[in-house]
């Protein structure tokens, strides 16, 4: 509280000077006294205390003790959810005992079909910070952080458990690890936060790399594109199919994937929210405190559900926990590029008063309505970045308890009743599932079909192919055919002769799995017809990795007469020259051609990561630094050093990293915000996020460990700068003693 009482006064004082600044403080004063209490409100209360879009309205589906923490959920074919219970999340400021196995997976039912859920079965418990949860054939993935499980269900209880991948995560904290576990329209598994993709095939698990792809939570559309995003960034997303473009390690961003779809991040909340990280900086809240842009967006959602209506079809929907409210985004294609907007300005979808009303996680339903599920609680910041400031602002309304509540609600359309939508477990009716007009029925009929190894449907799907009446039954045809191993060429071929460009992309998506030495040279032959169409051209440069070389060869050529100042197709192209981009260089007519330029920035990540080897022996060296790296500073910068798109900036060969220490520990200990300058570029919001938080105000590093992972990056990859002493940290403190907020590098400079 003292910094809160330190803030005012001085906002009171500088009122003496002008009446405008009095009339503010003045009524950010009335503003606070309004929200001084934050009451526990009971769930059905809660909802009066909501606001959504006229025609709809909010209904209860579950509420505690019924279940308690919800972060992620997914429904059976029985229309029951399964429920990821995050129970050991920040019990308090510092969040004591996070690492008690107390996380639950749980079932919740509605047995007397009345619309809310009256049963709950624990499936498995005893897990630490459990954080996704994916259904296929007779099990369930779990992903409990630094694994991910395969467990068997046995008549709802766990049976069998197979250790998929013991580094699921590797460093970051609760809200930088992989999570997400979508089952994709393309039959693989993917995730937030992650370059890591999974299948099952058989007995045995496969791993593949795939696209860095967002924060908490993503999606996908009617042509499985997936959508993602970060804390600070609305709707991120991919153009083209999500399995295509990551075949070069060394190339850090591929065009047409991490894309921002929409560039809104402006909220609008229906109560004052000063109780976010960053309250007390200016411009995070406006004259009624209340938050001006995303600083914790989540799990947004493209809905396909249908019930709330066509106008709300293929719209994004974001939470936001920090703002109580829930954004609704439109987007539209235009080629093979999609874009959104916000849908309107000065208000949300859904929005709350109740400061504990924390949307995390958004989801389409076998009944067609969007589902929210609800937190419910005080705290959702992370204790590793968590500012004095909110510490003050949670002491002073009491929001670490209660810890034991959390809701899933629905948003319908008004007056509608609903109950449990169940897929029956037969063929014929799965396949005509799959023309459903809910993209979840739709999907999990797809699954199911291939779960259940049902082949007896091939020749039907192979049928369905041929209807051209519903484009949405022809994909998931297409893919229930690659997911059963039963795809050929000729179905592929049949798709690229229809006039539809979305239908034709997607057989070029599923064409890796027909593609065998023996007819490799026929496809690239076909393939070469559609190098001159400009929306497939894209596509066709992304599938080069997996043709023959020769002929890959010769389409390239092609593709590089046609568009050289293409960036899609441009990135496609070096996405099939890994280890050749050098010689591909070489071979560049024209060095002003946008190939060559992206091909140099590829060559210089190369150069720079030759100097990798030296990290193996800073860790010996900078034991704990490197700890702290991995957990805390490579979720943003990137585990090179070289920093992830919309999130930072790079610490490798970066002049603030290896520049004036005084500097980099004040940005370290007490945070940076604005624009940065690294290697003659500037980055900025909304390229990047707007701050790095300062962690010099968590008590779980001394100053001896920030010493220690300051000297680790100082040395790390291409730079080299003398180490940071533990002395050093402490004079910076001494000097910036009683500071909170966040530096500028123009205040730095001075």
């Amino acid at each position: 509280m003292k910094y809160h009482v330190y803030l005012l006064g001085a906002v009171l004082l500088m009122t003496a000077c002008k009446g405008k600044l009095h009339t503010h403080a003045t009524d950010s004063l009335a503003i606070r006294k309004k929200y001084a209490v934050s009451p526990v409100l009971d769930a059905k209360t809660a909802i009066q205390h909501m606001v959504t879009e006229k025609g709809l309205e909010v209904q209860l589906v579950a509420s505690e003790p019924l279940v308690t923490v919800p972060v992620a959920m997914t429904f059976d074919e029985k229309g029951r959810m399964w429920v990821v219970e995050m129970t050991g999340y920040m019990p308090d400021t510092v969040g004591t005992g996070e690492d008690i196995p107390n996380g639950k997976i749980v079932i919740l039912e509605d047995t007397n079909k009345d619309g809310v859920a009256d049963s709950r079965k624990v499936f498995l418990d005893s897990l630490v910070l459990p954080r996704a949860i994916c259904l296929l054939e007779n099990g369930v993935l779990i992903a409990e952080p630094p694994k991910l499980w395969f467990v068997e269900i046995d008549n709802d209880k766990p049976g069998k458990r197979t250790l998929v991948d013991d580094k699921y995560t590797e460093g970051g904290n609760v809200e930088h690890q992989p999570n997400g576990l979508l089952r994709a329209m393309d039959n693989w598994i993917y995730n937030a936060k992650s370059d890591k993709r999974y299948r099952k095939a058989g007995d045995k698990w496969l791993k593949e790399e795939t696209h860095f792809r967002g924060q908490w939570g993503l999606s996908q559309d009617n042509y499985g594109r997936l959508f993602y995003n970060n804390n600070s960034e609305n709707v991120l997303g991919d153009y083209f199919p999500p399995a295509l473009g990551a075949h070069n390690p060394q190339q850090r961003n591929v065009a047409g994937y991490d894309e921002k779809i929409v560039s809104d991040k402006r909220v609008f909340p229906i109560r004052a929210t000063t109780g976010v990280n960053r309250g007390y900086m200016k411009g995070i809240l406006d004259d009624s405190l209340r938050l001006n842009e995303m600083t914790a967006a989540c799990s947004p959602l493209v809905y396909r559900g249908q019930l709330l209506g066509k106008a709300y079809d293929n719209n994004v929907f974001v939470a936001e926990p920090s703002g109580n409210l829930v954004k609704r985004n439109l987007i539209q294609d235009s080629g093979y590029i999609v874009k959104g907007k916000e849908a309107y300005h000065n208000k949300e979808f859904l929005a709350s008063d109740d400061e504990r009303f924390r949307p995390v996680s958004l989801y389409d339903a076998p009944d067609g309505a969007l589902y929210v599920v609800d937190m419910y609680r005080g705290i959702i910041q992370h204790k590793t970045f968590l500012t004095p400031y909110l510490k003050s602002e949670i002491k002073s309304r009491n929001l670490t308890n209660p810890l034991n509540c959390g809701r899933i609600y629905r948003i319908v359309p008004a007056n509608t009743k609903v109950t449990p939508v169940q897929l029956e477990n037969d063929p014929q009716k799965l396949l005509a599932s799959l023309n459903n007009n809910n993209g979840w029925i739709r999907d999990k009929a797809q699954q199911m079909i291939i779960d259940h190894h049902y082949t007896i449907l091939i020749p039907a799907l192979r049928e369905r192919l041929q209807k051209t009446d519903s484009i949405n039954g022809q994909m998931h045809a297409l893919w229930t055919l690659e997911g059963l191993g039963a795809l050929h060429l000729t179905d592929i071929q049949l798709l690229l002769q229809q006039k539809n460009p979305y239908i034709q992309a997607q057989a070029l998506a599923a064409l890796p799995a027909v593609i065998t030495p023996v007819n490799g040279v026929q496809i690239a032959e076909e393939l070469a017809h559609l190098t001159q169409n400009v929306f497939l051209a894209p596509y066709v440069a992304l599938l080069l990795p997996v043709l023959p070389a020769k002929q890959a060869g010769i389409l390239q050529t092609e593709l590089i007469k046609h568009y050289a100042n293409d960036k899609y197709v441009a990135d496609a192209i070096i996405s099939n020259n890994a280890g050749k981009e050098a010689d591909l260089l070489k071979e560049m007519p024209d060095t002003t051609l946008l190939i060559a330029k992206r091909l140099k920035l590829v060559l210089k990540n190369i150069e720079s990561h030759k100097n990798e080897k030296l990290t193996e022996g800073l860790k010996k060296m900078y034991p704990r630094g490197a700890v702290i790296f991995k957990t805390v500073c490579q979720t943003c910068h990137g585990a090179d050093g070289n920093g992830i798109q919309s999130l930072a900036p790079p610490l490798n060969e970066s002049g603030i990293v290896t520049g004036d220490k005084q500097r980099l520990i004040s940005i370290v200990l007490y945070g940076l915000t604005g624009p940065v300058e690294v290697g003659g570029k500037t980055y900025k919001a909304p390229e990047i996020s707007g701050d790095m938080p300062g962690i010099g105000s968590n008590d779980e590093y001394s100053d001896k460990d920030i010493a220690q992972v300051l000297s680790f990056i100082r040395n790390c990859w291409s730079n080299k700068a003398p180490a940071i002493t533990e002395k050093e940290i402490q004079d910076v403190r001494k000097q910036n003693k009683g500071r909170q907020k966040s530096f500028t590098l123009k205040e730095l400079s001075k």
